[in-house]
């Protein structure tokens, strides 16, 4: 843009909002007039382009330069950096890309990245660096999210859907809930905050709206968390304690089988396995019967509870609804699959409104009903490399090169790992137990990162290219399901510093390895988005939706397309439960599995053939409580998304260390007030955190949330408030193998 003074709407992970330039420079920004619900992240934007911490020119680790065998890999994260001019620092990296690649081959290259440092489907990190990985040969990659990976293993045997793919497109719309439901059953809550958020951007931020709706016809809402703020207003609260939400649901199904309250219907029809999971249910496997009296004395909500709403929900139309945070613990398959198997005994999975529903208040945009649309989608290519990990096991796979794991019925090998590639992402803000992490991260030989800010990671790294914020260059923002806008993202602002987009790092870095044409097919970024946008026209106008050109987009900042409305809403199982034998599930039954042949013979322990209850490592009821009495739950921020626009943050006074919500009684046994500075630790490590007292978390659970940049000082302290130095490093199970996080117990005394 040639003017130096305007306003322009653009989009991101939280919302589209107005941005103001002035002198060339992005000063404010402004809510986006049409979004019902905005929240106030952008605010931190201009504040965060512009911080001391971005990185201004490539950077080159004065070890790894200095120590050319070692590469003093011990010094990562301790050592300085020193700056060198773009050709040298292509140079020196193509360099050593090459020389990892023709001495230990392809399948030596981690490719490690998520996808959330921009909105843009052209500049979409992960993308851009799998094809520039998949262009020279192919790289190690990961299976599944830190966010769902339980989710994304056990869904598939039990309801023979990919879990990405249902959320979205076979679960009950707010429309027809509202219609429809009486009760919903809210495992782990709805939070209304995290809804905010979502992958391509999402502006219809409606969900607070659909729960005025929902109270005003007086839908039952009951909200089964540790924390009351996991969901909206007018929700009834059961404090539960963290991990056992499976022995709660069993309660429940024994007190619906023990009424004769069960479809038996539905499960002779829709199920398989049903009787052999009641063996278990009944005591009749194990000698202890599931009822109300025994789930009481582990998940802490009353028997009487317990067996009202087994009557209750069998006798209206009920939506169980089961958070992400569920899936994040020790054992976190069981119960996403115990809470299909509660849906199903009820019988009503298929009917409007009622059923099973996965990640509601997770990520903006499920519920909401719309047209499905694709399309925007840079081509990553194929990888030549087979292998790859469970995402959350980068850790081990550091650690232990060459030795055997077990995954969802497979005996894998951890490949040895020479040269991490990272982009658009900070493993040191999501990963669990940052300390032992930290370790491991000193195997490799090299680590090369693009990045605009000296996060964790980057100061982790040794090759360090600087990146453009989404400010500094072109792209289209486009949610990846439940929104129909679309929106034009200008470049702003000049690159700050001497920053490039990643598609330009990549194209300069295949140029040297002569990879050249296999990354960038001939064309610029400026013609790839003309490339991507146009096919996305032909593709919509095909499904005979009528989309503007490019350069009207660009000229309207935005369009809504005709895509969303009651009439667009989806209609879960109803063929399926139509006809199951014409419309069977993609299991090996082709009904739901409530006792799986398949999960059975793998014979894990840990995740037999039907749900059940195991006590986690570390709860409530174990004996650790000893010397750690508190369970840590660590959510997403409200403040921001994930660790981004972090440095925005820390700069305001008395943000950090961050606030740590903790139960009033417990406060109050502790001597500690809100803004005391705490300290939590356990056998992992410590950190720092701000008190925040509250009577919205049940007593004995303490709330930290994540996105602090880990740093630490001289006696090990994390002084930001990072909760992953606390949290449990091992697998859900070795079926989903994925984090477990919410696993983890801690004490915690006042500093000052």
């Amino acid at each position: 843009m040639s003017d130096k003074n305007f306003t322009k709407i653009t989009s991101s992970h939280w919302g589209a909002f107005e941005a103001v330039i002035e002198n060339g420079k992005l000063v404010s920004t402004n809510s986006f007039k049409h979004d019902l619900n905005p929240n106030n992240i952008s605010k931190l934007i201009p504040k965060a382009v512009y911080h001391k911490t971005r990185i201004k020119r490539p950077s080159i680790r004065k070890g790894w330069l200095q120590d050319p065998k070692g590469r003093s890999r011990h010094l990562r994260g301790n050592d300085d950096f020193h700056e060198v001019p773009w050709d040298e620092a292509l140079e020196i990296a193509s360099n050593e890309i090459k020389r990892i690649k023709d001495k230990y081959g392809n399948s030596s290259i981690y490719g490690g990245s998520y996808g959330w440092s921009s909105a843009g489907k052209f500049h979409h990190a992960q993308t851009q660096l799998q094809r520039f990985l998949n262009s020279i040969g192919g790289y190690v990659g990961a299976f599944g999210s830190y966010s769902t990976a339980a989710a994304q293993v056990i869904i598939p045997h039990v309801l023979g859907m990919n879990f990405l793919q249902l959320i979205f497109n076979f679960q009950n719309t707010w429309p027809t809930i509202q219609e429809n439901t009486k009760n919903i059953l809210m495992f782990g809550g709805i939070n209304p905050n995290n809804s905010k958020v979502s992958m391509g951007g999402s502006t219809r931020h409606e969900n607070d709206a659909w729960f005025k709706k929902f109270n005003d016809k007086n839908i039952n809402l009951i909200n089964i968390s540790p924390q009351k703020v996991d969901a909206p207003s007018g929700s009834s609260w059961l404090p539960i304690i963290p991990g056992t939400d499976t022995a709660f649901m069993l309660g429940i199904a024994y007190e619906l089988e023990s009424k004769d309250l069960v479809d038996r219907n539905f499960l002779k029809n829709y199920t398989v396995g049903y009787e052999k999971f009641k063996l278990y249910l009944t005591g009749q496997k194990d000698g202890q019967p599931k009822n109300a009296e025994w789930a009481e004395n582990i998940c802490g909500i009353s028997a009487e509870t317990i067996r009202s709403i087994a009557v209750k929900i069998s006798q209206e139309r009920t939506l169980i609804t089961v958070a992400w945070s569920l899936q994040r613990a020790q054992n976190g398959e069981q119960p996403y699959w115990m809470a299909t198997t509660l849906a199903s005994m009820l019988g009503q999975i298929g009917l409007p409104g009622g059923g099973i529903g996965f990640g509601y208040g997770a990520i903006g945009g499920v519920g909401n009903p719309i047209k499905n649309f694709g399309g925007l989608s840079f081509p990553k290519g194929k990888n030549p490399i087979s292998d790859f990990i469970p995402v959350a096991r980068i850790a081990e796979m550091l650690n232990s090169p060459g030795s055997n794991y077990e995954f969802n019925g497979e005996e894998r090998v951890y490949p040895d790992i020479k040269l991490i590639y990272w982009c658009g992402g900070n493993p040191f803000h999501h990963h669990q137990d940052l300390n032992s992490f930290h370790k491991a991260w000193q195997k490799p030989d090299t680590i090369i990162v693009n990045e605009p800010w000296w996060t964790s990671t980057a100061k982790r790294a040794d090759i360090v290219f600087p990146a453009t914020t989404s400010y500094e260059r072109e792209d289209i923002g486009k949610a990846n399901g439940g929104d129909n806008y679309i929106f034009h993202m200008p470049k702003l602002i000049e690159p700050v510093g001497e920053s490039k987009n990643d598609y330009t790092i990549f194209s300069e870095l295949s140029q040297k390895l002569g990879f050249h044409k296999e990354f960038t097919e001939g064309k610029n970024d400026d013609e790839w988005i003309e490339h991507l946008y146009n096919e996305f026209q032909v593709f919509m106008e095909k499904s005979g939706t009528q989309c503007p050109s490019l350069d009207e987009l660009r000229d309207k900042s935005w369009i809504t397309l005709p895509v969303a409305g009651k009439e667009f809403a989806s209609k879960p199982f109803q063929e399926f439960r139509k006809n199951p034998e014409e419309s069977p599930l993609q299991t090996p039954s082709g009904k739901i599995e409530i006792f799986s042949e398949k999960i059975d013979s793998f014979g894990y322990s840990e995740c037999p053939g039907h749900p059940i209850w195991i006590e986690p490592d570390e709860w409530l009821g174990s004996n650790l409580t000893e010397n750690f009495p508190y369970h840590l739950v660590s959510p997403q921020p409200n403040d921001k998304l994930h660790s981004q626009l972090e440095c925005a943050i820390a700069d305001i006074p008395n943000e950090r260390p961050t606030p740590i919500m903790i139960n009033q009684e417990d406060a109050k046994e502790l001597n500690v007030k809100s803004g005391n500075i705490v300290r939590i630790y356990n056998m992992r490590g410590s950190c720092l955190a701000r008190a925040q007292i509250s009577d919205e978390i049940k007593k004995g659970v303490l709330s930290l949330p994540t996105g602090a940049w880990f740093d630490t000082d001289e006696e090990g302290i994390e002084q930001q408030g990072n909760p992953n130095v606390l949290t449990f490093d091992k697998g859900t199970s070795r079926l989903g193998q994925g984090p477990s996080a919410h696993t983890t117990l801690v004490n915690i005394v006042k500093e000052k």
